[in-house]
């Protein structure tokens, strides 16, 4: 890199205890093919000896949700842009024209109205047909559906889908019964349109907070004609009594976009230990992850979420502190998804034997 100062926040992100910042004199951007490069190698040297000679250490997430970075980030946007500050007007500006002309924008009106980040509001996007009142309003939701978020939300259902069938087939080849639950289904497209010609499956339980969302969703599985083999009922995604007493225990849970709704581990380690409890051995759990968004701050300050018209105001898990979350529940990751632009993941990990 040609620029210094590039190089030194990106090592002052860096999470490890173990590094070392050297500036060389003399030295430019090709740094190994410096005529002294012999002391950039010394340096080099010197620090990957000491790594080989330490134990591995792995990094402890436990506390991430308090005194992590993205909690930090999280509490900032919590408490919004300075007032009357150069953001803050334009936030201000944009809140306002949402509310002059979003409503000639389906996908914006349904969001002012349920959330943006609802169940409804998803299931619109996942759809990807720009509605509105006028042509104006078809060209506000075109642009609206095609913000890099949405485009983003379109290939995690792709990236869920194609790990669903995964799942059901390693499932089938292990002589396991396949018994689906998603503790969080929203309307259920995703789930339904994977598994609509699955033969394999016995039983598929969805499963959401919202009474709006298991109306809809009831209504999407009788459409289809899958009402003999899909149940749709309203519950408690992180009540671990509820989950743990899931019958007939399923073989694979799917939970899709909902803990990167919420900025605290407990919940989600209450969840997680609820299907660890109704998984038996060798089933399989697919989860979300956000470990970055590029519109996290546009999104705290102009769009609304579902829990009560408050500012949707969103904590980004790394990866590893995700997958550690999982762990710690009792599975273990075997392979994960990502989009181009390294917003969202699918991961999948299987249930340990106790």
């Amino acid at each position: 890199m040609v620029h210094r100062q590039p190089q030194i926040d990106f090592y002052q992100r860096l999470r490890s205890p173990l590094k070392e910042l050297h500036l060389l004199p003399g030295f430019y951007h090709d740094t190994l093919g410096e005529e002294n490069r012999a002391q950039a190698f010394e340096k080099m040297q010197s620090f990957i000896s000491r790594l080989y000679a330490n134990k591995s250490q792995k990094f402890d997430y436990q506390h991430e949700d308090r005194t992590g970075p993205s909690a930090d980030r999280w509490r900032l946007l919590s408490g919004g842009p300075v007032p009357l500050s150069p953001v803050d007007l334009a936030y201000r500006f944009m809140r306002k024209a949402m509310k002059l002309f979003g409503t000639h924008s389906a996908g914006l009106h349904l969001g002012m109205s349920t959330g943006f980040d609802s169940g409804s509001s998803l299931d619109y996007v996942y759809q990807n047909q720009p509605q509105g009142s006028n042509a104006f309003g078809r060209l506000i939701d075109k642009i609206y559906l095609n913000s890099v978020g949405w485009r983003g939300i379109r290939q995690r259902k792709t990236h869920l889908q194609i790990l669903i069938k995964q799942a059901v087939a390693d499932l089938h080849a292990k002589g396991l019964a396949v018994r689906v639950v998603d503790i969080a289904a929203g309307h259920g497209r995703y789930v339904l349109d994977a598994l609509a010609n699955e033969p394999a499956v016995s039983d598929i339980l969805l499963r959401d907070y919202s009474e709006l969302n298991v109306a809809q969703g009831q209504e999407m599985i009788a459409q289809r004609g899958m009402s003999g083999r899909v149940r749709f009922e309203q519950g408690d995604a992180f009540n671990p009594e509820e989950l743990s007493a899931l019958t007939p225990r399923p073989t694979l849970a799917i939970v899709s976009g909902l803990y990167e709704l919420f900025p605290e581990n407990e919940q989600v380690k209450n969840s997680l230990a609820g299907l660890a409890n109704a998984i038996e051995p060798g089933g399989i759990l697919l989860y979300t992850g956000q470990p970055w968004h590029p519109q996290l701050e546009l999104i705290a300050g102009v769009l609304t979420s579902h829990k009560d018209g408050k500012p949707w105001v969103m904590r980004v898990r790394s990866q590893g502190e995700m997958d550690s979350l999982v762990h710690d529940a009792g599975f273990d990751k075997c392979t994960q998804r990502i989009d181009e632009w390294g917003i969202f993941t699918v991961s999948m990990a299987v249930r340990r034997d106790n």
